[in-house]
């Protein structure tokens, strides 16, 4: 539904459900939806409500305890001083002993915050926003629009003078949209662990996101309702839109909000007239591929008219064969390796068959003998009688 040009406005009066007008759709719901990119900023974002915790420093090291040192075949753990009680000679201080402290005692000055970049924010505010009308990506989140006329759900600009919560609720009824927030009263339950101590005692599911533009009594009338968040439109926030970094917030809009969104986040041919980066304006991401549907493309008729035909039936299957010990491969492989190979033995041949002549020549006594020459001779002759001069 997020390709229509058109979204239907509907009337905040009356008994029955009308369409006032329509009007064009937001170039921001047109935008990339990177669910890699929501969850990343999701999980900077939500680190930045911790609030700091550490035990104390002196937990643990409260008793006086010193080592006994070696030679008592004890450990060189610290212990406790003192007699007359169990507790004197106990180990002390370290994390392995009772009583002792934890193992890297948790401090109050750990980095619990986390910057995360403007764009990046905007970025998965826009795929947030673009997520949230497509009714298969809200649907897939929990929520319940089966009734609703259409998704997104815009309602005119009467509904920010609602100032009463049971006229909100039958605006919703008339719209469909009441049967979230039945799925979210039936879904308050006990929390489960610590939390039921610390004031979070029960736990329920999270309805409708209402954003609107002007606050004319609209956070009254709908602040009391299970499960339902209110937003000012040029206050998105993530942790609203994509709970816990899962694209799909159902959200219902109000007409003014609705209109603003091009003035905000722009189009992909106009920049933001309102969202400023160090005075430059704003410009929405935009798809990388017109069509990002592969299958739709792969069978076009403009790619399988260029596409081979397929081929009918299996290749046969060929036997690898070495070609080193097979001469008919080799031959197919090098024309000239048979004449090569000849070649090679004809010359081998020929080099046994002169030293086999050269070894019985020389056997016989016919052979040239290889006479030293006289200066060698003279030579050994002079450095033997050197040598033996002692």
């Amino acid at each position: 539904m997020a390709a229509r040009p058109t979204v239907s406005i509907f009337a905040a009066e009356g008994e029955e459900e009308k369409v006032e007008k329509s009007v064009k759709l937001p170039g921001v719901f047109l935008a990339p939806v990177r669910p890699d990119v929501v969850h990343q900023v999701h999980t900077g974002l939500a680190k930045n409500k911790r609030q700091a915790y550490c035990v104390n420093k002196y937990a643990g090291k409260s008793v006086s305890a010193s080592s006994w040192g070696t030679g008592r075949a004890v450990s060189r753990i610290p212990r406790v001083q003192g007699g007359g009680t169990h507790r004197s000679g106990q180990g002390a201080f370290g994390n392995m002993c009772r009583g002792g402290r934890m193992f890297a005692p948790t401090k109050q000055w750990r980095k619990w915050h986390q910057k995360v970049n403007v764009t990046q924010r905007r970025y998965a505010v826009c795929s947030a926003l673009a997520a949230s009308a497509v009714p298969a990506l809200v649907m897939a989140r929990g929520h319940k629009i089966d009734e609703l006329p259409e998704c997104p759900l815009v309602i005119s600009n009467g509904v920010e003078k609602v100032a009463k919560t049971a006229a909100a609720v039958k605006l919703l009824k008339k719209l469909g949209a009441y049967q979230d927030v039945e799925k979210v009263i039936s879904s308050k339950t006990m929390r489960a662990g610590k939390g039921k101590m610390r004031n979070r005692r029960f736990v329920q599911r999270r309805g409708p996101l209402v954003i609107y533009d002007k606050d004319d009594g609209i956070t009254h009338a709908f602040r009391n309702i299970p499960g339902i968040e209110l937003a000012d439109v040029s206050k998105l926030n993530l942790l609203q839109l994509a709970p816990g970094g899962h694209l799909g917030r159902f959200c219902v809009w109000t007409q003014g909000a609705f209109e603003r969104l091009d003035s905000i986040f722009g189009t992909h041919k106009k920049a933001s007239l309102e969202k400023t980066r160090h005075k430059a304006a704003y410009r929405m991401p935009q798809l990388q591929m017109t069509n990002s549907d592969l299958s739709r493309l792969i069978n076009s008729d403009e790619v399988q008219s260029k596409v081979n035909a397929p081929k009918e039936g299996t290749k046969p299957a060929v036997l690898k064969r070495n070609p080193l010990k097979v001469a008919s491969v080799m031959e197919g492989l090098n024309p000239a390796a048979a004449a090569a190979k000849e070649r090679f033995a004809k010359k081998q041949k020929a080099a046994i068959d002169a030293k086999a002549a050269l070894v019985a020549k020389r056997r016989s006594g016919k052979g040239a003998k290889t006479a030293i020459p006289k200066e060698q001779k003279e030579l050994k002759k002079s450095f033997y009688s050197l040598m033996s001069q002692d």
